[in-house]
């Protein structure tokens, strides 16, 4: 719903309302963001204006009581400006005036003007399915000198009474750490300035009211889409009300406007909810589910060989191995790292995007054949935005790389990643080298999938004599682009060093997120659960890993790595050929389940339990018309007490009757010598509201193990 007057504008959708108010000079005042307040008579907005106005319109002082879009020194805000610019030199100190506004169901523009600095300022919302705000700016330089931008950050204002902030951290095969904080006084910036969103990139941060609950309390979030380097700000100021927003990050001398020029910020999400975390999951779910662009078809059952066979490429030994993922029930076979020049290890090749005829000495085709004629898609790994400097490409191109030359040529003792630098894709012809070669494999081998990684940071990166990572990240942006409207039906993952590179930015263009490069079972239970806090499990690859995980040298149960990899876009890093029998047949029932539950799984809402203790993980999806659901009860740790709390069902209809069951196909959880009588009789009925208010008694289950529990609605 929208309400345009003249002097408001209100949007409203999905329990979330926004209300601009439009005033004769200067960007519209934001008076509400959050809870959605229906339908209101303009002498009601007038009213809550005046409700919310700290004094009397004549009276003044040198603070900012009510911040509007783009608050700076000249509203009297002392907080962080939302935008900072000079031109010549000198700072720009805007005043603008409103030009144009423009509503399209729940869009809004807005056009603004500055005659004395010459500049213009295109703002854009839309408020999403979900209740989801999207937020952006564009800052045009009208004038005949230059502007440089130093920041241009997107801002709204939440009540004084979320009084905590949540944010994230972690690091490689332990992303997405959640810390929550009181909210802290002054301006308060997280930064990113690793050229990417690396494993410890603020992701989201959410302000609330108290602690967050899962699914009860009010909660205000933002996260930026931008796969560079970011700012994330919070402004709890004595006088104002309290800002939180996102910009991109810009190095000095980066963004400088000649006449005409223009900048625009990434996308930044505004999340709120008045039922906690699932609410707000609930929200961003329903918008990204609600793209153009959002995967259709159901998400197919992968096999990615890098745990399997690392970078020892024998063709007969990967032909075997595919023809085996088909008959446990595979259906895209992704070929990773080690098929190209010189690649015997991670030292050598990248850039180099040509078959190694010493390992593949008929190349991959007949490989490429076999995958498509077992009814399986063909997946290719490539680290495009990357060169090995022991490569032809480096060789002959030195100047092709993202990096001030003394980092290449003469970098501090020890620096060194991964033996590799950053490709500069924002030079032409780089760029065209990369988009050749690749776009050839494509055609030639009828690749369906792409695995794009991106395993380094960029550091000191140069694009001529000036900072280079904007522009690099957005060739990223349009080499994707192109190469899927060039090649219909593509789809491409998006992996940097595992979770690096999660964002909504790179989610524009590709089709679904590498989580981490961990596979243990226990680490995957976290970073899914709070990847799948932004983004719906259909866009999150998790997969089953070998019994002893590669990155933590824990060893666990191949059902409690099943159950986990089950609650996202599902998928094996193993080496089937080394499985028994016993486990090949899990793995075929594996197979089989997640094709039944998928459906449920990638369309349906998040819920999940308010825990009492540390050791208890509970995800849960549920129909979106209540029907049936799906929970993991799963333990990271030993459980604290001999009777465990629990788990209470949410979000199914309260007098619909369900029935009960336990999945057992991947295994039966360990546990205590108790028996649940549920469990042990295997049939249980209830109505939905007991199962919310009451819930189910788990066994005292050991360390490692998962209970899958199904419920569905027993007809009248």
């Amino acid at each position: 719903m929208t309400q345009e007057y003249k002097e408001f504008t209100v949007l409203s959708r999905d329990g979330a309302s926004l209300i601009l108010h439009h005033r004769p000079a200067g960007l519209p005042e934001v008076v509400h963001w959050g809870a959605e307040t229906g339908e209101l008579a303009e002498a009601e907005l007038r009213a809550l204006v005046a409700a919310g106005a700290r004094q009397e319109e004549r009276g003044t002082v040198d603070a900012i009581w009510q911040p509007n879009l783009l608050p700076t020194q000249g509203d009297g805000w002392a907080g962080r400006p939302a935008l900072l610019a000079t031109r010549a030199g000198a700072p720009i100190f805007p005043r603008w005036i409103t030009r144009k506004i423009t509503v399209d169901g729940c869009k809004l523009r807005i056009e603004s003007g500055d005659a004395a600095n010459q500049l213009a300022m295109r703002s854009e919302l839309d408020l999403l399915a979900g209740g989801v705000l999207t937020l952006s700016h564009e800052l045009v330089n009208e004038g005949s000198g230059e502007v440089e931008v130093q920041h241009l950050e997107c801002v709204l204002p939440i009540p004084k009474n979320a009084d905590h902030l949540s944010m994230f951290s972690g690091r490689w095969t332990r992303e997405k750490a959640p810390q929550t904080i009181q909210m802290p006084r002054g301006a308060v910036l997280r930064q990113t300035r690793r050229g990417r969103g690396g494993h410890d990139a603020p992701y989201l941060q959410i302000a609330s009211a108290g602690v967050p609950q899962e699914r009860a309390g009010e909660l205000w979030a933002v996260h930026l889409g931008w796969s560079a380097d970011c700012t994330y700000r919070t402004d709890r100021m004595s006088e104002a009300l309290t800002l939180i927003g996102a910009g991109e990050l810009l190095q000095p001398a980066e963004m400088r406007l000649g006449a005409g020029g223009a900048y625009r910020t990434p996308k930044a999400w505004f999340g709120y909810s008045g039922q906690g975390l699932d609410g707000l999951s609930a929200g961003f779910h329903t918008a990204l589910r609600a793209r153009e662009q959002h995967p259709s078809t159901p998400r197919p059952l992968v096999l990615n060989t890098w745990e399997a066979v690392y970078f020892d490429h024998q063709p007969q030994t990967l032909m075997r191995l595919a023809e085996l993922a088909a008959q446990v029930g595979v259906e895209r076979f992704v070929l990773d790292d080690g098929w190209f020049m010189a690649r015997r290890d991670d030292t050598k090749g990248l850039g180099d995007w040509e078959v190694d005829r010493a390992v593949w000495p008929d190349g991959l085709g007949p490989l490429a054949a076999l995958v498509h004629e077992l009814g399986m898609e063909f997946g290719l790994w490539f680290e495009p935005e990357m060169v090995n400097p022991d490569s032809d490409l480096a060789r002959n191109h030195p100047d092709w790389m993202l990096h001030n030359a003394q980092h290449v040529h003469n970098p501090p003792a020890g620096l060194s990643w991964r033996s590799q630098h950053v490709l500069d894709l924002a030079n032409p012809h780089a760029y065209a080298h990369v988009r050749q070669q690749m776009g050839a494999l494509i055609q030639e081998l009828g690749i369906d999938f792409i695995k794009w990684d991106h395993n380094r940071d960029l550091i000191e990166s140069l694009h001529g004599q000036r900072p280079g990572t904007h522009e690099h990240t957005q060739a990223a942006y349009r080499l994707i682009r192109e190469l899927k409207q060039e090649h219909p039906g593509l789809e491409i993952e998006s992996c940097s060093s595992g979770g690096a590179r999660t964002d909504l930015g790179i989610l524009e263009y590709a089709d679904r997120v590498w989580a981490s490069d961990s596979n243990d079972a226990i680490e995957r239970q976290d970073i899914q659960r709070w990847t799948q806090l932004l983004l719906p499990p259909e866009l999150v690859g998790g997969h089953i890993g070998p019994a002893t995980s590669h990155s933590s040298g824990r060893t666990l149960d191949l059902s409690f790595r099943a159950a986990t990899s089950l609650m996202g876009s599902a998928g094996f890093e193993w080496n089937l050929l080394e499985c028994n029998e016993q486990e090949l047949q899990q793995a075929r029932d594996f197979a089989e389940l997640y094709k039944e539950v998928r459906g449920l799984l990638h369309t349906g809402v998040p819920v999940h339990a308010q825990l009492l203790d540390p050791a208890l993980r509970v995800s849960g999806v549920v129909a979106q018309d209540g029907s049936a659901g799906l929970w993991t009860i799963a333990t990271v740790a030993t459980l604290e007490e001999a009777l465990p709390e629990r788990i209470r069902l949410h979000g199914l209809k309260p007098h619909s009757r369900y029935r009960v069951r336990v999945r057992e196909e991947l295994g039966k959880a360990e546990f205590g010598w108790i028996t649940p009588q549920w469990i042990a009789q295997g049939d249980l009925v209830l109505p939905g509201r007991l199962l919310e208010i009451h819930g189910l008694q788990i066994p005292l289950l050991w360390p490692g193990q998962a209970l899958i529990v199904q419920v569905e609605e027993v007809p009248a």
